[in-house]
């Protein structure tokens, strides 16, 4: 019997509190007992190692599935709803997917997908009279697509030992207890949305408020008459929240801790929250690594500023020669799917390259000072400016493009983009064009036309040479 598989989490928890709520979601309420009776029977669905693709909203029936696919050994493809058809479509070909779960709410972008798709997923879950065989520690559990520099997203393989032990780690150093109340606001396409606070509720037995959006006017309000203690989310999500009307006056009595990733939290922000007595925790993480890696305890926010902290336990860190974080533990990902190149890249030597530039200070406490990979994060989510530019290049007028991140006050991060047309071509009519081929939060804010990119003697763009216009 392996020691690590996610499976059994639920399975003892059923056995010892069957009738405690695992899931508020809507006015509705799931027990341990109901969860796992549900996900039992959509485990009879699914076979050992087969991908099951998904496009829905955060739902208490994903979550059962989540924990069928546990229990099958198959492994759970989320994918985002917020892509556009042909996204979707590579992600269901990258992945050889077997299954596609879909949302109805959802059907119309499954379908445009399908049809671009060289793959035919099944998708319709039915019984079958085959055993289910049990998971192993290494067996895949959750292919999460990130975004790289090449332009196309990879699949980040999770194992059930890597979620078991992220979900260790981030325990001892910020946990949740049996008697917490989880505010669940995380897209379940993000790893943050499983391993950042609801997989470790639901192995310790607490109750799990599910959104199936955040809304910040319906998270105070839940706050207060849920008794929520405990919650994760993006700068952003705080940033809503705190704008809210009804801020100053929320009771927020109940929330013990928040913690936030994804991005860093500008200090403005930090003091608003804990002028509201609100202790927040604050992390770096990667998918690669499932995703925790640094915390930084509430008590060290203001003395630290800036500082995304220490390991957490059961993660090693080390600092390349030219800056770069590198990371290994138990919580780091085996490679990417179907992409031994990538993997090798990602994991030389024997650590996981984060891409990310850090400093330490004398105490070992991390600061990240940039980024060795092109990437920005706007909202939370990651956009790789490669990406961007291979579309802005599909566009006949489009001779030469280049796009940068720069900052924002809502959502920490933007896409600027200038390009070098053939053509006069309206600013609106490419970003038109963009929101066609990408996820709204990948579509530049701007996009500037210029004679010329900056190139230096090897013809690499110089974006440091790049100016957004005042």
């Amino acid at each position: 019997m392996s020691g690590h598989t996610i499976d059994i989490w639920l399975r003892d928890r059923a056995r010892a509190t069957p009738a405690r709520v695992a899931i508020d979601f809507d006015g509705r309420e799931l027990s341990y007992r109901d969860l796992d009776d549900r996900s039992d029977e959509l485990a009879r669905c699914l076979a050992h190692g087969e991908v099951v693709s998904t496009l829905t909203g955060n739902s208490p029936e994903h979550v059962a599935l989540f924990f069928a696919c546990a229990k099958a050994g198959a492994i759970l493809h989320p994918i985002s709803w917020r892509l556009a058809p042909a996204e979707v479509a590579f992600q269901l070909d990258d992945a050889r997917s077997d299954a596609l779960w879909v949302e109805e709410e959802h059907r119309a972008l499954a379908e445009a997908a399908l049809a671009l798709a060289d793959v035919s997923p099944r998708t319709e879950l039915q019984p079958s009279n085959s055993l289910l065989q049990a998971p192993s520690d290494s067996d895949g559990l959750l292919l999460i697509y990130t975004s790289g520099t090449t332009g196309k997203p990879k699949g980040a393989l999770l194992t059930h030992a890597n979620c078991f032990w992220t979900n260790l780690s981030f325990d001892l150093a910020t946990g949740v207890g049996g008697d917490d109340v989880v505010l669940a606001c995380l897209p379940q396409f993000h790893c943050g949305g499983w391993n950042v606070q609801p997989l470790l509720a639901w192995w310790k037995g607490a109750r799990v408020v599910l959104e199936r959006q955040f809304e910040p006017a319906r998270a105070l309000r839940l706050i207060e008459d849920k008794g929520v203690t405990t919650m994760m989310g993006v700068p952003a999500n705080y940033l809503f929240m705190a704008q809210e009307p009804g801020f100053a006056s929320a009771d927020l009595s109940s929330l013990r801790r928040a913690v936030v990733g994804g991005a860093p939290m500008p200090v403005p922000l930090l003091e608003v929250w804990r002028d509201r007595g609100v202790e927040i925790v604050q992390g770096y993480g990667l998918t690669e690594a499932a995703p925790n890696v640094l915390c930084l305890p509430p008590q060290d926010a203001m003395r630290k500023l800036g500082s995304v902290g220490k390991p957490y336990p059961y993660v090693e860190v080390d600092v390349a020669g030219d800056g770069e974080l590198l990371v290994r533990g138990p919580n780091v990902f085996p490679g990417y799917w179907h992409d031994d190149e990538a993997t090798a890249v990602a994991l030389a030597g024997g650590w996981l390259h984060t891409g990310d530039i850090v400093e330490r200070d004398e105490e070992g406490y991390f600061f990240v000072k940039g980024r060795l990979k092109e990437m920005f994060i706007s909202g939370g989510e990651n956009v790789y400016p490669a990406e961007v530019e291979s579309v802005l290049h599909e566009h006949p007028n489009v001779a030469d493009a280049a796009v940068i991140g720069v900052p924002d006050g809502t959502w920490g991060e933007v896409g600027a983009a200038f390009v070098v047309l053939v053509r006069p071509t309206a600013e609106e009519a490419l970003l038109a064009f963009c929101r066609e081929r990408l996820a709204r939060f990948k579509v530049p804010k701007t996009i500037a036309a210029v004679q010329s990119l900056p190139r230096n003697s090897m013809g690499k763009v110089q974006k440091s040479e790049l100016q957004v216009p005042v």
